[in-house]
């Protein structure tokens, strides 16, 4: 396939259509490997893979093997040699690169990937670059490694797996393995780990009793270290194990690879708990020593320290996968400008929260006030802060937000301000209210729990009504409970040194005051308005006793016709008077409505 594409690059060359005119050279590209062979990690794992599947023939094409040679034979004398020694290197150690690694001290087109040893004969595991007729490069197991196979072969003895295991197994499989070796490998599993944690249980134990009685103080390590510690352990010691006794290749580097993963993650619980450990420690130092600056620093570090662990396992684990890192990687460099852009308030909190343990306005355990919001600071992360509310609640503030507010301390005050008012009633002699001050002012300034910052008892303001007193004085207290214990008894003497003058407490009062004489005119209308009524009814008498003489017989008849006139006149009469008494009533009222009371209320403190 490459012959055609020379020819193309190179007629392409000759009628001018290359772009690079200085450049001769055809430039090719390479081909993947029909067989995985570009690398020497996926060299190793092919070839483990095509064991696994027993298919010898496919497993002849990762060993150099000249054409003299049996590759049956050959791969056969090759997995014995394996089985009975072979120790190949972790995968992330293999190198993943086309070129292999070149500074492992062996000439470009070599590389070392692990060891047989069979008592005291050691040869090495190398492979080798090889370029076939038609130009492509690959990697296989070396010649000279191969040559050396059958002096192995030779020193090699009965494994522990071929003596005991029973003879009805042989030949049997499950899931691709060789039932014999999945069983012994099994058993090995589950004895060591009994066997390790039993070891690191009892070590823990006593280095838990001898270590109080060396340092004088209790283990720092909890009891949840044994179960990582142990599953490290096995992970180191099961590989030389499956090794001694025999195990196929085929299954002992899948487990190995799996016992690595499990170290991995074990290490990384196992760190996690130690850096909790010191860190919980460096806290109570701080504390002890009165270093409550470090309290949020050493926080912000202990969660910087885990993430990076983190991410350092995720990056191993992903590798012994079988993940191309060195892609990943690259890829994150591309994408890391578009993960900014689109992070950019992540960013800003993680830059805010380095400023608030650099600057320090606030600690955790510190009573602060910012925004709308006041509490104490329970926690500072590297995304947000946490924030106890009186009410009991949490409040999450971004860092970024944060760094951003203005923020008053409360934990920060040296000292606490001690500031009330007396309200002493005018009608005290002012002889007496100024001997009280005096006396104040000494007691604030004498008292044992005031210091000497700032005490003074003075008269604050003049009112209609009292004298205000203002008592001024600074208290060293540690927090604002002790500050309230301290104030209580400041005032109880405060209060018995007022006693002892003849002065009375100003009290919150209302005063109701109407005026004399607009309530004697409304007093006198209503006396004139009985007069009138009284005048009505003895007029209404007079007049019904003048209207009732004896009617004669000539008279019947012009009673029934028409009026008599003195009774007319009498209607007309009280008709008169009753309009003279509404004209006199509506003028008494207007005057009433435009003289109303005056009220004067006012409000003593």
């Amino acid at each position: 396939m490459a012959l055609p594409n020379t020819a193309i690059a190179a007629e392409v060359s000759a009628l001018g259509l290359n772009n690079n005119d200085d450049s001769g050279e055809v430039v090719r590209e390479s081909i993947p490997d029909s067989f995985g062979r570009d690398t020497p990690r996926q060299t190793v794992q092919g070839f483990i893979s095509a064991l696994g599947e027993n298919d010898y023939l496919l497993a002849s094409n990762y060993l150099n093997l000249s054409k003299s040679d049996n590759p049956t034979t050959a791969v056969r004398q090759f997995k014995q040699a394996l089985d009975a020694g072979g120790r190949f290197q972790p995968d992330l150690q293999i190198s993943n690169a086309q070129e292999g690694n070149l500074t492992d001290q062996l000439p470009p087109s070599q590389e070392n990937v692990g060891r047989i040893k069979v008592g005291d004969t050691s040869i090495p595991l190398i492979l080798e670059r090889v370029v076939s007729q038609q130009g492509e490069q690959y990697w296989q197991f070396s010649s000279e490694t191969l040559s050396l196979v059958p002096e192995v072969i030779e020193n090699t003895e009965p494994t522990l797996v071929s003596r005991y295991s029973i003879d009805s197994l042989e030949g049997k499989k499950l899931f691709g393995y060789q039932l014999a070796d999945l069983a012994a490998a099994i058993i090995m599993i589950v004895g060591v780990f009994v066997l390790t944690y039993i070891v690191v249980w009892l070590a823990y134990h006593l280095l838990r009793i001898a270590y109080p009685r060396v340092r004088g103080v209790p283990l720092p390590l909890p009891n949840k270290v044994i179960l990582p510690f142990t599953v490290v352990v096995m992970a180191l010691m099961l590989s030389e194990i499956m090794v001694s006794a025999g195990v196929s290749v085929t299954i002992r580097e899948p487990i190995n690879r799996i016992t690595e993963i499990a170290s991995w993650l074990a290490v990384t619980w196992l760190l996690l708990r130690v850096i909790d450990a010191i860190f919980t420690r460096a806290v109570n130092l701080s504390y002890r020593k009165n270093y409550t600056e470090r309290v949020s620093i050493l926080g912000l570090l202990r969660k910087i320290v885990k993430a990076l662990l983190l991410i350092f396992a995720v990056i191993v684990i992903f590798g012994n996968l079988g993940f191309d890192l060195t892609t990943g990687i690259a890829a994150l460099g591309v994408g890391g400008l578009a993960l900014a852009l689109g992070a950019q308030k992540t960013i800003e909190n993680l830059v805010g929260s380095v400023v608030v343990v650099a600057d320090s306005p606030v600690r955790i355990g510190d009573y602060c006030k910012f925004g709308d919001q006041e509490g104490t600071v329970i926690d500072i992360g590297i995304r947000s802060s946490r924030v106890r509310t009186l009410s009991r609640t949490v409040v999450t503030v971004p860092n970024g937000d944060f760094s951003s507010m203005q923020i008053e301390n409360f934990a920060s005050r040296d000292m606490f301000q001690f500031l009330h008012m007396l309200y002493i009633k005018r009608s005290a002699d002012i002889d007496e209210v100024f001997k009280m001050v005096g006396a104040l002012d000494k007691l604030l300034k004498e008292h044992e729990l005031t210091n000497q910052e700032w005490n003074q008892a003075n008269i604050l303001e003049l009112r209609q009504d009292c004298y205000v007193i203002q008592l001024r004085a600074y208290v060293n207290s540690v927090d604002v409970i002790e500050f309230y214990g301290k104030q209580d008894t400041l005032l109880v003497d405060i209060l018995n040194k007022v006693k002892k003058y003849k002065v009375e407490h100003a009290l919150p009062t209302q005063q109701l005051i109407v005026e004399q004489g607009k309530a004697d005119d409304a007093k006198e209308n209503n006396d004139q308005d009985e007069a009138l009524d009284a005048i009505d009814e003895a007029s209404d008498a007079t007049e019904h006793s003048d209207d009732a003489p004896t009617e004669s017989p000539e008279d019947a008849s012009t009673s029934e016709g028409e009026p008599q006139p003195k009774a007319v006149k009498a209607v007309r009469r009280k008709t008169h008077r009753k309009k003279s008494r509404n004209y006199t009533l509506a003028k008494r009222k207007f005057r009433r409505v435009t003289k109303n009371i005056n009220l004067s209320i006012w409000n003593q403190p």
